[in-house]
């Protein structure tokens, strides 16, 4: 496998407070890779720093062997890279196929987001009508096309985390970030969720996400790579993170050690 994207010594300090200290993180292509570690051990300043949201302090990434460091999200989108966030970011006053169409519009580069919602109010004619229907397959892929119309807003949580996914994948990325996915999803609705996961992996995307859910990472993830307190301590299979004493230290080391998302004793399936 060859390496999508890496960086090298990447360090983000804000003041005093390092919250990722020279960490050396690799994405190979094809691959699910997780990135896991207690609250508050950098996982989504990592994410941030790589997809233009922040700028590091100090370090480099790559992607396909260039320099991106510091590149604005815009452009980042643009070269092919697209995620999602914790807290879910949809435009919910919006119908469920203006959501995706945003997303398309901007890797495009057609404007503002707010002159692109716009605009899809106003008629879908010549590239919009290419656009709409370039849409509705990101919809059928999730099996939400009979929601189009929807008020995005309206929509059950699951089904609100994965519009989210669509409207990141019609930016048609090669690499996607997913942060907490899993967040306040239900066990059935997880179990769905790990099977998308699969299923863009298998459309040629490579996928990285952050979770909280050990069985979900254990049961999808092909490399695992873990933070503490801005440190990368380990990196290898499910199996290899799951006996490292140093992981096993970290989690077991949090106040709340009963929490069961991060119960390294589930079985994998």
């Amino acid at each position: 496998m060859s390496s999508l994207l890496e960086t090298k010594s990447l360090t983000r300090a804000f003041g005093g407070v390092v919250a990722v200290n020279s960490v050396d993180f690799n994405v190979e292509k094809g691959l699910i890779t997780g990135l896991i570690g207690p609250n508050g051990a950098g996982k989504t300043t990592l994410f941030n720093n790589i997809t233009g949201l922040d700028v590091p302090s100090s370090g480099k990434v790559y992607y396909e062997g260039k320099d991106i460091t510091g590149y604005p999200a815009h452009k980042i989108c643009r070269l092919g890279i697209a995620r999602t966030f914790q807290n879910i970011r949809l435009f919910k006053d919006l119908s469920v196929i203006d959501n995706v169409m945003i997303g398309l519009h901007f890797k495009n580069g057609k404007g503002s987001r707010l002159g692109l919602a716009i605009k899809s109010f106003i008629g879908l004619k010549g590239e919009q009508t290419v656009m709409y229907k370039r849409a509705m397959k990101w919809l059928d892929f999730f099996g939400m096309s009979h929601l189009a119309d929807e008020p995005a807003g309206s929509l059950p949580y699951g089904y609100q985390r994965e519009l989210e996914i669509a409207r990141a994948l019609a930016t048609e990325p090669k690499l996607l970030f997913l942060d907490e996915p899993a967040a306040g999803m239900n066990p059935q609705e997880t179990e769905s969720l790990m099977e998308t996961i699969r299923r863009i992996r298998d459309l040629g995307v490579t996928v990285v996400l952050i979770e909280h859910d050990m069985k979900l990472v254990m049961n999808i993830c092909d490399n695992i790579t873990v933070l503490n307190y801005g440190q990368k301590i380990a990196q290898g299979s499910a199996s290899d993170i799951q006996k490292d004493p140093n992981v096993i230290e970290a989690y077991l080391g949090k106040d709340d050690e009963d929490d069961d998302d991060d119960d390294f004793d589930e079985d994998r399936e």
